[in-house]
């Protein structure tokens, strides 16, 4: 089967000629075709989603996940980390134990956990009850209650280090996030393992001229990605500028997505936070930011308005993410790879998704 695209993203190259699928995956790319339109880029890849479409992950069953998924993909993401932010244990295992081992919709890469080893400083929207000071115990006990795939904690904490250490050798991807650590606390963390920051600059120590913290440490670093939310809320342009002129190549856009996703203003319910959404910005009660109803394909126009190369903003929401998660057969339209193929028309308008090669989505 031939897309009938004119050209595709592939490797970070804007490719022209149109894209093969057969059995699944990519077949060929770069075909001469008869006059194709539209753009073919890999599936998005999104690291952090806490709902969609209505739905909340904390509380979510096999049905809220089909839900949820048939609206991520309708949004071009399919891939990604169902999160769940801090909350007592019996309700993240509980959470855990739900997440689907082999999902109808969008891939799921594994659970996301945001919490609970945060830094009481830095927690934004998460519950303060709910937080815990490092415990291997606790920790092993989330990573056996699901497929855990990736888990935010403050470095700076005592005992953080030992808990990286564990992630590691469970396979986990370590994040530094919701976090108070110092410029030197944070190298210690990402000299350990820990590989990648969530929402940089957004419920972290901020970055000054004598001490940039755990965001200067992380800009300044080859080796470790930085996550970011482009909401226009989350970050202000200019910041947005300075992190794509330091970072190119390792940013990974992510949406914070919360149930508001989809579906529009209203008052939702992020974990056991009530929050409220007006035009499109969601908050808690007090005022404090609580994610976003961002989807991660705004992202990717956003950061192309700025300047990005379509490629580079794409990978931005492909290749990276993948890399972060340690999934290479993710986010490529390389031949061989699977079909997990979104379409956007000329203007960046969605018009197909394909998910093994699966026509999911046709607008």
């Amino acid at each position: 089967m031939r897309l009938g695209v004119a050209a595709a993203v592939v490797d970070g190259v804007l490719l022209r000629g149109d894209v093969e699928v057969a059995d699944g995956r990519i077949a060929a790319v770069g075909l001469n075709g008869a006059g194709g339109s539209g753009t073919a880029i890999p599936g998005l890849v999104d690291l952090q989603v806490n709902g969609f479409g209505g739905v909340d992950f904390a509380s979510a069953d096999t049905a809220a996940y089909r839900r949820a998924g048939e609206t991520l993909l309708e949004c071009g993401v399919t891939a990604y980390q169902p999160t769940l932010i801090t909350a007592p244990e019996d309700e993240l295992v509980a959470a855990l134990a739900e997440v689907p081992r082999e999902p109808d919709g969008p891939r799921i890469v594994g659970a996301h956990l945001e919490g609970p080893f945060l830094s009481p400083l830095r927690l934004g929207a998460h519950p303060v009850a709910a937080r815990r000071e490092p415990d291997v115990g606790l920790l092993e006990r989330l990573l056996d209650a699901g497929p855990v795939s990736e888990m935010t904690l403050a470095p700076e904490l005592d005992g953080a280090l030992e808990l990286i250490d564990r992630l590691n050798e469970r396979g986990v991807v370590v994040s530094c996030g919701h976090s108070d650590a110092t410029a030197e606390q944070a190298n210690r963390a990402f000299d350990r393992g820990a590989a990648t920051v969530t929402h940089l600059f957004n419920a972290m120590r901020p970055l000054g001229h004598r001490d940039p913290g755990i965001a200067g440490a992380a800009l300044a670093r080859d080796d470790v990605v930085v996550q970011l939310i482009l909401d226009g809320h989350h970050l202000a342009e200019e910041t947005v500028r300075v992190v794509w002129r330091a970072a190119v190549g390792r940013v990974a856009l992510v949406s914070d997505a919360v149930a508001a996703a989809g579906i529009g203003d209203g008052t939702f319910r992020l974990g056991s936070v009530d929050v409220e959404v007006r035009d499109g910005v969601v908050r808690r009660g007090d005022g404090v930011l609580a994610g976003s109803s961002l989807t991660v394909l705004d992202g990717v126009r956003y950061l192309h308005t700025l300047g990005a190369s379509l490629s580079e903003a794409v990978d931005a929401a492909t290749a990276v993410p993948a890399r972060v998660v340690r999934r290479p057969d993710l986010g490529s339209l390389a031949p061989g790879a699977p079909a997990d193929i979104v379409v956007l028309d000329d203007a960046l308008e969605l018009r197909t998704v394909l998910v093994g090669g699966v026509v999911r989505v046709a607008a």
